[in-house]
């Protein structure tokens, strides 16, 4: 049979109404939110002004606020003891936590921070370690050859010692506390075949540490690790310093107000 042809309806001449419909729509939504945008609640605007010239004028009237922060500003940047390092350059003051309890915490951590830096001085003094207080908490970094052999995940003795001394001194607190594992980008297969990736050496060696800090008197329910194998370089991976620098162990002792954020941290030396 022979099909017949359909014949295609003529063109609406109206079909334009419908696009232009849909622009006069669109233009006036978009005129609606432009009224809203430029719309001043003036009341509010008013009690913005007066709360913004009413700080002013406090701080004008109570310079002892502007010199106890500019004081403490001061002694930081005298302070031979407390240097920003590459990872952070303003200090960590008291005055950036948001309240009284906060800041009673970063000024406990800065004390610990301290007694822990005199009580690695020799690692510290050699480069093997190094202590950071920063928006986390604190930190302290410790090479991987002071406490394994290359390769390994188990604790060398000099190592047992070492974490023991720190051991001793964040008993004394009741904060969190994080083991990370670091490493360089050197795949550890070629020349290790126990570990398949520097993920897992990176995780076993910081469960290592976790282990032995439980063992020395740190509460379990304190204790995580974590392996972040290369992914968190500190230093270039293309020299060898900058690999050495690379694998390391970082014992974080966590804030147990996570709402300080100082952004920024100082590094800690002994005496």
């Amino acid at each position: 049979m022979i099909r017949r042809k359909i014949e295609d309806d003529d063109e609406n001449p109206d079909r334009w109404l419908v696009s232009y419909a849909d622009f006069i729509t669109l233009l006036f939504a978009f005129f609606v939110v432009m009224y809203s945008v430029s719309s001043v609640n003036e009341g509010k605007y008013k009690e913005l002004s007066s709360a913004i010239n009413t700080a002013f004028a406090s701080k004008k009237s109570n310079p002892e606020n502007v010199g106890q922060v500019n004081e403490s500003s001061q002694a930081v940047a005298n302070n031979p003891t407390v240097n920003p390092t590459e990872l952070s350059t303003v200090p960590l003051l008291p005055s950036s936590a948001n309240t009284e309890a906060e800041q009673i915490e970063v000024e406990a951590m800065a004390k610990l921070g301290k007694q822990m830096a005199d009580k690695l001085a020799s690692l510290i003094k050699t480069g093997n370690a190094r202590v950071i207080q920063n928006n986390h908490g604190l930190r302290i970094d410790i090479k991987d050859s002071v406490l394994f052999t290359a390769g390994s995940a188990d604790l060398t003795v000099p190592a047992k010692a070492t974490l023991s001394h720190i051991s001793t001194l964040l008993s004394a607190n009741i904060n969190p506390i994080l083991v990370e594992g670091h490493t360089d980008d050197t795949p550890i297969y070629i020349q290790n075949a126990a570990f398949f990736s520097n993920w897992e050496l990176s995780g076993v060696r910081a469960s290592s540490v976790l282990g032995q800090l439980n063992d020395t008197g740190i509460e379990n329910i304190r204790l995580s690790a974590l392996g972040y194998g290369p992914s968190q370089p500190i230093s270039s991976n293309a020299t060898e310093e900058g690999r050495m620098t690379n694998r390391h162990i970082s014992i974080v002792v966590l804030y147990n107000s996570l709402s300080i954020d100082t952004s920024e941290g100082v590094e800690i030396n002994p005496n």
